[in-house]
C-alpha cells in the first residue's frame, strides 16, 4: 500500500508539474501609427503553436514554458520580430509594434498587402500614376483590368462587371454614394470621372457578393477612400492629353487637399475616322478638408465642380470593312455640328463623434446636381460600294438631330454607426434620399436611299426613328441596414473562420416597393496552411430602378415616346460564388493567385441595348436570366520592387425574352489582361508600364430592333498600350536642396499595334430594308508625352 500511494504521490507531482509549465500569452500587435493589425500571426516554431490576430490586434497563445521560449510575429508587408520570453509563468502580456517592410530596389519601395478574407479586394494604388492612359481616369482604367470586368472602349472609363451593365455598378467616397452624368451616349463625349486618382489612399473592390452596406446594385462595388495629407506635398503633370495640379497640407488638426484636372482628346480623336474639328474640353476642381479639433470629433467635406463640353464639326469619313475578297468602301460627307454640355456638382459633409476607441457614431449630409444639354444637327450624304466590281450598295442622305435636356438633383442623408469589439467588427447606417430629375428631349432621324424615304411604304412618310419625352420624377428613397463581420477561431485555434453577415431594406415611394436584401459570406483560413483563404458567398441582390429604367417607350403612327413606368419592379440576381487566394513566395517575392467561380440567378430583368457607352432599356420587366464563369488572377512582383497581374476570365450570359434565348448585351466569352511593370536592367531611373487586354466580342443588334430577333457578334477587342518613363530628378531618400522631390518624364505609345477595335456600328438601309453593318473603328497609334512634378 505504501509503496502504491507513494506512486500516485509522483504520478500527481508529475502532472502538477506540467500544469505548472504552461503559460498564457496575450497582447497586442500595431503598426507604427498605434493602428491595430489584424491577420498578424504569431507563432511558436519550436513547440508548432500559431494564431493570427483580431481586428483589433489582439491575440493570445497557450504555450509551455521554458527556460527561453522563442515567439515570432510576422504579417505580409511588416518586418518579422522576434521576441524571447525567459521562464515565463501564468499569464504573460507583450505587445508589439511591427514596422513596415521596405524591400528596395533602388528608390522604389514595396509594401505588401493585406490579407482579402471577404469579399472585397484591396487594389494598390501604385500603378496610378505609371498607367498609361487615354481617359484620364486612372482609377476606373486600373478597375478595367482586373478579373471579370471588361470594356470594349479606351474613350470610356465605365466597365461591364461579370455581365451587369454599366449602371449595375456602385461607387462610394468615404461611404457617400456618387453619381455619373445620365446623357452621356459615346466614349468621346465622356470627361473626367468624379474620382481623383491623385487624392486616392485606397481602392476596395467588389465583383460580387459585398456586403450589405453597398447600396442596391446587382454587379459590383468601389469603395474609394480620400487621403489624408500628412504634410505638405503636391503634385503636378502635363501632357499631350491634359495636365493636373495636386497639393496637400496639414497640421496637428486640419488637413487640406485640393485638386484641379484639365481634360481634352482632341489630339487622340484626330485618330479616329470621322475627320473634323474636335474641340473637347474637360475641366474638374475638387477639394477634400478634414478637421480634427480633438480626439473626439472629425469633421470632413468634400466638394467637386465638374464642367464638361464636347463641340464637334464632322467633315468627312470613309471606312474600309469586309473580308480579303469582299472589301466594302463607306464614305461619308457632312455638314452640321454637335454640342455637349455636361455640368456637375457633388458635396457631402460628414461629422462624426467617436465614443470611445471602438465606438463612433456619424452623420453624413450629401447634395448631386447635374445640368446636362446634348445638341446636335448633322446630315450626312453617303455612298456605300462594293470595292472590287465599284457597284453602288447605297447612296444617299441622313439626317440627325436631337435636343436633349437634362435636370437632376439628388440630396441624402446618412446616419452610420460602427463599433468594434474582440471578435464583431459592426456597422448600422439609415439614409433617406430625395430625387428630382426633369427630361425634355426630342430625338429624330431621316434617312433616304436612293431618293426614297426610308422606311419606304410607298404611301406613308415616315422618320426612320423620332423619339418624343417630357418627363419629371420626384420619388424618396429610404435605406438601411446593418451587419457584422465575426472573426472566430476553431476549437484548436489554429483555422480563423471570417462570416460577414447583414440585412439590407430599401423602400422607394415612386412604385411603392419595399426591398429586402440578406447577404452573407464566410472567409477560411484554415490550419493546414494559413497561406490559404477560402471564400464562400450569397446573398439576394437588387438593381432599385432610377431613371433610366423607368423611361418605357410606345410607338404610333410612327413617333416614339417615352414616359415613365411606376409598376417597374427592381431587378433581381442571386450571387453564389466560391473563391481561393493563394499566397506564396518565389524567389524571395510575394505572389498571390485568386481563383473565383460564381453563378448569377436573374429574375425580373429590364432588357436593354446598348449604343457606345449609352445603355436604353425597354422600360419594363420583361426577361429572365443567368450569368456563370471563373475569373482567374496571379498578382505579385514579376520584377522585384515593382506590381504586375494577368487575369483570366471565362463566362456565359444567357436571357429568357420573349420566349427566346439569347446572350446578353455584355455576353463576353472570355477576356485576357496583363499589367507588366519592369526596371532596366542595373537602373530604376528608367521605368516601364505594359497594359494588354485581349477580350471577346460582344454581341450586336440592329437599333430600333427587338434583341430577340437579330444577333450578331463583333470582332475581338485586343489592345496594347505601353509606357515609358524616365527619373529626372530624384530627392526621395536624401537631403533635398531642390523643391522638387521627384521628377518624372515619360513617353507613352497608345495602342502599340495599331489594332482597328470596334465599338459600334452604324446601320446603312436601303430601300429593300436591307441593312448593313459599317464598324465604327475606334482611335488608332498615339504618341502621349508626360511631364510630372512631385514636390
Amino acid at each position: 500500500m505504501n509503496r502504491r500511494f507513494l506512486f500516485l504521490l509522483a504520478l500527481l507531482a508529475t502532472a502538477l508539474g506540467c500544469v505548472a509549465q504552461t503559460f498564457t500569452l496575450r497582447g497586442r500587435v500595431t503598426d507604427g501609427e498605434g493602428n491595430p493589425v489584424e491577420f498578424a500571426s504569431v507563432t511558436c516554431p519550436s513547440q508548432g503553436r500559431a494564431t493570427v490576430t483580431s481586428l483589433q490586434g489582439q491575440y493570445e497563445l497557450k504555450l509551455l514554458s521554458a527556460d527561453s521560449v522563442v515567439v515570432k510575429f510576422s504579417m505580409l508587408g511588416y518586418r518579422t520580430k522576434t521576441r524571447v520570453l525567459r521562464r515565463p509563468k501564468g499569464t504573460q502580456t507583450l505587445q508589439v509594434t511591427l514596422s513596415e517592410q521596405a524591400s528596395t530596389l533602388g528608390e522604389v519601395t514595396v509594401a505588401g498587402q493585406k490579407i482579402q478574407s471577404g469579399q472585397t479586394q484591396d487594389i494598390s494604388t501604385k500603378p496610378l500614376r505609371s498607367l498609361p492612359s487615354t481617359t484620364g481616369n486612372a482609377v476606373e482604367e486600373l478597375i478595367q483590368s482586373q478579373a471579370g470586368v471588361s470594356t470594349h472602349s479606351e474613350l470610356s472609363s465605365q466597365y461591364n462587371v461579370r455581365g451587369g451593365s454599366f449602371d449595375e455598378n456602385s461607387v462610394y467616397i468615404n461611404s457617400v454614394e456618387v453619381y455619373r452624368p445620365f446623357l452621356v451616349r459615346s466614349g468621346q463625349q465622356e470627361g473626367l470621372s468624379v474620382i481623383n486618382p491623385d487624392m486616392v489612399e485606397r481602392i476596395g473592390f467588389s465583383t460580387g457578393g459585398f456586403e450589405a452596406k453597398y447600396g442596391d446594385k446587382m454587379s459590383s462595388a468601389l469603395n474609394i477612400t480620400y487621403r489624408r495629407p500628412k504634410r505638405f506635398e503636391a503634385v503636378a503633370t502635363a501632357s499631350l492629353l491634359g495636365g493636373s495640379a495636386y497639393v496637400g497640407f496639414s497640421n496637428k488638426k486640419l488637413a487640406w487637399a485640393n485638386g484641379l484636372r484639365y481634360k481634352t482628346t482632341k489630339y487622340l480623336l484626330g485618330s479616329l475616322e470621322t475627320k473634323g474639328e474636335y474641340k473637347p474640353n474637360f475641366l474638374d476642381y475638387q477639394t477634400y478638408l478634414s478637421y480634427k479639433p480633438n480626439k473626439r470629433w472629425t469633421v470632413d467635406f468634400i466638394g467637386n465642380i465638374a464642367d464638361n463640353h464636347y463641340n464637334f464639326h464632322p467633315e468627312d469619313r470613309e471606312t474600309k470593312f469586309g473580308t480579303m475578297e469582299s472589301v466594302r468602301s463607306f464614305r461619308v460627307y457632312f455638314d452640321g455640328q454637335e454640342k455637349d454640355r455636361f455640368r456637375t456638382f457633388f458635396g457631402t459633409l460628414g461629422i462624426t463623434r467617436h465614443l470611445g476607441d471602438s465606438t463612433s457614431v456619424s452623420l453624413l449630409g450629401s447634395s448631386f446636381s447635374t445640368s446636362e444639354q446634348e445638341r446636335y444637327d448633322i446630315q450626312g450624304q453617303y455612298w456605300l460600294t462594293q470595292t472590287e466590281t465599284s457597284e453602288n450598295l447605297g447612296v444617299g442622305t441622313y439626317f440627325e438631330h436631337a435636343r436633349n435636356y437634362l435636370k437632376a438633383h439628388v440630396e441624402s442623408v446618412k446616419l452610420l454607426l460602427k463599433h468594434t469589439a474582440k471578435q464583431h467588427d459592426v456597422e448600422a447606417g439609415l439614409t433617406w434620399k430625395q430625387e428630382h430629375i426633369e427630361e425634355n428631349s426630342v430625338e429624330y432621324e431621316m434617312r433616304d436611299s436612293a431618293g426614297y424615304s426610308v422606311p419606304h411604304t410607298g404611301t406613308d412618310l415616315f422618320m426612320i426613328y423620332s423619339l418624343r419625352a417630357r418627363n419629371e420624377l420626384n420619388a424618396n428613397r429610404l435605406e438601411t441596414y446593418v451587419q457584422d463581420t465575426w472573426r472566430f477561431r476553431s476549437a484548436g485555434e489554429h483555422t480563423l473562420f471570417t462570416l460577414n453577415y447583414g440585412l439590407r431594406f430599401s423602400h422607394w415611394n415612386y412604385n411603392k416597393e419595399s426591398i429586402l436584401s440578406p447577404r452573407v459570406s464566410l472567409g477560411i483560413t484554415p490550419s493546414f496552411n494559413h497561406n490559404v483563404t477560402l471564400r464562400f458567398a450569397t446573398g439576394l441582390y437588387y438593381q432599385a430602378p432610377f431613371f433610366k429604367e423607368l423611361r418605357d417607350t410606345s410607338t404610333v403612327a410612327g413617333v416614339t415616346r417615352a414616359t415613365l413606368n411606376r409598376k417597374i419592379k427592381s431587378q433581381r440576381s442571386i450571387h453564389f460564388i466560391a473563391g481561393m487566394d493563394y499566397r506564396f513566395n518565389m524567389n524571395n517575392r510575394p505572389f498571390k493567385f485568386t481563383a473565383e467561380l460564381y453563378y448569377k440567378l436573374l429574375g425580373n430583368v429590364v432588357p436593354y441595348s446598348i449604343n457606345n457607352v449609352k445603355v436604353v432599356y425597354y422600360g419594363s420587366n420583361e426577361a429572365s436570366g443567368h450569368a456563370a464563369g471563373l475569373d482567374l488572377k496571379l498578382f505579385g512582383e514579376f520584377v522585384p520592387g515593382t506590381d504586375s497581374w494577368v487575369t483570366l476570365s471565362v463566362m456565359d450570359t444567357k436571357m429568357k425574352l420573349n420566349g427566346v434565348k439569347v446572350p446578353m448585351p455584355t455576353d463576353q466569352r472570355y477576356a485576357l489582361n496583363l499589367f507588366f511593370t519592369d526596371y532596366f536592367p542595373g537602373t530604376t531611373r528608367w521605368k516601364m508600364s505594359l497594359k494588354l487586354a485581349y477580350a471577346d466580342g460582344l454581341p450586336f443588334s440592329a437599333p430600333h430592333r427587338e434583341l430577340e430577333t437579330s444577333t450578331f457578334r463583333a470582332a475581338a477587342y485586343k489592345r496594347a498600350d505601353i509606357g515609358m518613363s524616365y527619373r529626372v530628378l530624384n530627392n526621395e531618400h536624401r537631403e533635398r536642396k531642390s523643391v522638387f522631390r521627384n521628377i518624372w518624364l515619360s513617353l507613352d505609345c497608345l495602342n502599340l499595334l495599331g489594332i482597328n477595335n470596334v465599338n459600334s456600328y452604324y446601320w446603312v438601309t436601303d430601300v429593300t430594308n436591307q441593312q448593313y453593318a459599317v464598324p465604327n473603328y475606334l482611335t488608332g497609334r498615339q504618341i502621349n508625352a508626360r511631364l510630372l512634378f512631385e514636390f
